[in-house]
C-alpha cells in the first residue's frame, strides 16, 4: 500500500495554508481602501478622481488603462512576482517615512530620472514634474512623492516582511599601469571574444545545436543538425553545458576550433590568460581585487598618486560561488541558501563574524558574506608578459570573474548598473528581480555598530551577483576608510517599500491566481521581473 510521506504531508498542508491566508488577506486585484489622515488621498486620490495635484501645482497623469492580465500600481491591492509579493501601505504606515530628510535623497532621484524618462509615458511625467519641485524644500519633496506615487511592501516567497540589509563602499587599491612584482595580477576590460547568445531563443533540452555567429551574437540555426557542422561559419554548442537563469537571459560563450564553450572560469582565466581582453592596471593582491570584482567598482591608486577609476562592464557568465568563512561549529558564518545559479545571503542574527571590521588576516567582509581567505596566492598568467615566479593562480575558488571597465567621471561617485553616479547613503543595490533599477525604495533598519534606527529614502541604482532575493538591499556608504567600515560591519535585519509610479502597468499575475510553496510558483503565470528591462531583468 502506498504511503504518502512526510515531506508531502507537510508540503500539501504548507499549500493548504498559504491559500487560506490569500483568502483571508483578499488578496485580489482591487484599489486599496481609503486610509486616515493627509496620505489617504496620496493613496487613493488618483485611482478615484483620475487626477491629481503634484507638490508644484501640476495635474498628475491620469491612470491608464493596463494590458490585460496587468496589475496597474496605484490600483492593485497586491501582486505577485516568482520571488515577490507586493502589498499597497499609506505612506503613514511606512515606520520614520515622516521623519527623513527627503532633500538628502532628492540629487539621487533626479539622477535616476534621467534613463527613467526613457521607459515609458508614466516615468516621463513624473520625473517632468519633479523639476518643478524646490529641491531644499524636503516637506514639498515628500508630499511629491506621495502624490505620484503609491507605497507597496516587499515581501519574500513565503510572504516575509524581513529581509536583509547590507553594504557596500568603493574600495581604493594600490596599482600600476606597468607588469612588474609585486604588481602581478590583471585588472582586465571586456574581453573581445566573448559571444552571447539570448537564452529565450534557444531550443529546449540539453542536446547539441548547429549555431552561427554573426557579430557577437550567436544565432540557433533551425533544420539543422550536428551532421551539417562541415559547412562554413557553423559551430556546435552543447545546450547541456550553458547556464540559461542569468538576469538579462544572456548565456556568455567563446569559440574554440569548431564548438562554442561556456565563457571560461576564474580558473581557467588564471591559469591561461585572457588574450583578447586590455589589461587596465596590475594590482599587488589577488584578495583586494577579488573583493574590488564583488563590491562592482573600485579605485586604483598608481605610485605617482593618480587614480583610476573602474566600473563593472561584464561578467563571464559563470554562477557566483564564493568560499564562505566556517565558524567553531563547522557551518558557514554566512548562512546562504543556492537557487539556480543565484546564491542568496539569509537572514541571521548572531554575529556570523569575529572581527566586523573586516579586517581578519583569515576572512574577508564584504556585502554581507563571511569569505575565507585562499591559504596560498601565486602568479597568474598574464598573456604578453613573462610570469613573475610559479603560476599558482590566485587560491580564490569563486568561477565567476568580473571585467572592469574605465569609468569617465573622476568626481562623484562611482556609477553603478543603472549608469549614473551612486549617492552615499541614498544609493543602494537590489535584485533587479523584484526591485527595477532607479526605483524610489524606503528601507528601515538599523545602523551598523550603534543598532540606532536607519530609515531613509534611497534609489535603487546598482546591483550585483552578491545580491540576491527579494527583501534584499545593499547600502553605498561611499569611499574611504570609515565608509569600508560601516559598509562591513552592515547586516541587519530590514524591511522595504517599493514607490511606483501610479498607472504604471507591473507584475502580469496576480497572486491570488498563484499559490506557491517556498522554492518556486506552484500555478502558472507568475513572471519573473516586476518590470521586465531589457539587459537587466527579462522573463522568457
Amino acid at each position: 500500500m502506498y504511503t504518502q510521506s512526510p515531506i508531502f504531508i507537510f508540503s500539501a498542508l504548507r499549500w493548504a495554508a498559504a491559500a487560506a491566508a490569500v483568502f483571508a488577506a483578499g488578496c485580489v486585484n482591487t484599489p486599496p481602501a481609503a486610509t486616515a489622515g493627509a496620505n489617504a488621498n496620496a493613496s487613493t486620490g488618483a485611482a478615484a478622481s483620475g487626477t491629481t495635484a503634484t507638490a508644484g501645482g501640476a495635474p498628475a497623469a491620469a491612470s491608464r488603462p493596463a494590458p490585460v492580465g496587468s496589475s496597474v500600481a496605484g490600483q492593485a491591492r497586491t501582486f505577485s512576482t516568482q520571488l515577490a509579493t507586493y502589498t499597497s501601505v499609506s505612506f503613514d504606515a511606512v515606520p520614520g517615512w515622516a521623519r527623513d530628510d527627503f532633500s538628502d535623497s532628492w540629487p539621487a532621484f533626479l539622477g535616476s530620472c534621467k534613463v527613467l524618462t526613457g521607459r515609458g509615458a508614466e516615468w516621463k511625467d513624473v520625473c517632468a514634474r519633479a523639476l518643478r519641485v524646490d529641491s531644499r524644500n524636503s516637506t514639498a519633496i515628500r508630499a511629491f512623492f506621495e502624490q505620484e506615487f503609491s507605497a507597496y511592501q516587499i515581501r519574500d516567497d513565503d510572504r516575509k516582511p524581513d529581509g536583509v540589509v547590507t553594504g557596500y563602499f568603493e574600495p581604493e587599491i594600490p596599482g600600476s599601469r606597468q607588469y612588474a612584482a609585486p604588481f602581478i595580477y590583471p585588472v582586465y576590460g571586456q574581453p573581445e571574444d566573448m559571444l552571447f547568445a539570448d537564452a529565450r531563443k534557444l531550443p529546449a533540452g540539453n542536446g547539441t545545436v548547429a549555431a552561427r555567429v554573426e557579430g557577437r551574437n550567436v544565432v540557433v540555426q533551425s533544420g539543422l543538425s550536428t551532421r551539417d557542422m562541415g559547412a562554413p561559419g557553423l559551430y556546435a554548442l552543447d545546450l547541456s553545458a550553458i547556464t540559461r537563469d542569468t538576469l538579462d537571459r544572456k548565456v556568455r560563450l567563446r569559440v574554440e576550433g569548431k564548438q562554442l564553450l561556456p565563457y571560461y572560469t576564474r580558473e581557467e582565466i588564471e591559469t591561461k590568460g585572457a588574450p583578447n581582453a586590455k589589461v587596465l592596471a596590475f594590482v599587488s593582491s589577488a584578495t583586494a581585487l577579488y573583493e574590488m570584482q564583488i563590491q562592482g567598482s573600485g579605485r586604483i591608486k598608481l605610485a605617482n598618486g593618480d587614480i583610476i577609476r573602474v566600473a563593472y562592464a561584464e561578467q563571464n557568465g559563470q554562477p557566483f560561488r564564493p568560499t564562505l568563512a566556517q565558524a567553531s561549529n563547522g557551518k558557514p558564518r554566512s548562512p546562504v541558501k543556492v537557487r539556480g545559479s543565484s546564491i542568496e545571503l539569509d537572514l541571521d542574527d548572531g554575529d556570523d563574524d569575529e572581527d566586523p571590521g573586516g579586517t581578519s588576516t583569515n576572512t574577508i567582509r564584504t556585502r554581507g558574506f563571511t569569505l575565507a581567505r585562499p591559504t596560498a596566492s601565486g602568479a597568474v598568467v598574464v598573456p604578453g608578459r613573462r610570469t613573475a615566479g610559479p603560476v599558482i593562480g590566485s587560491g580564490i575558488k569563486d568561477p565567476s570573474y568580473v571585467f572592469f571597465k574605465e569609468s569617465t567621471s573622476p568626481a562623484g561617485g562611482p556609477v553603478g548598473a543603472f549608469g549614473v553616479p551612486l549617492s552615499a547613503g541614498r544609493s543602494i543595490a537590489v535584485d533587479p528581480r523584484s526591485t527595477p533599477l532607479g526605483y524610489p525604495v524606503f528601507v528601515s533598519t538599523r545602523a551598523p555598530g550603534t543598532g540606532a534606527p536607519m530609515q531613509r529614502l534611497t534609489i535603487a541604482q546598482d546591483t550585483g551577483g552578491a545580491i540576491r532575493g527579494a527583501v534584499r538591499a545593499d547600502y553605498f556608504f561611499g569611499n574611504g576608510q570609515q565608509a569600508a567600515t560601516n559598509a562591513r560591519r552592515m547586516k541587519e535585519r530590514g524591511q522595504l517599500w517599493i514607490l511606483l509610479p501610479r498607472g504604471l502597468a507591473v507584475a502580469s499575475a496576480a497572486v491570488s491566481s498563484a499559490i506557491r510553496t517556498r522554492g518556486g510558483p506552484a500555478g502558472a503565470g507568475l513572471p519573473q521581473c516586476l518590470v521586465p528591462t531589457e539587459g537587466v531583468c527579462v522573463d522568457d
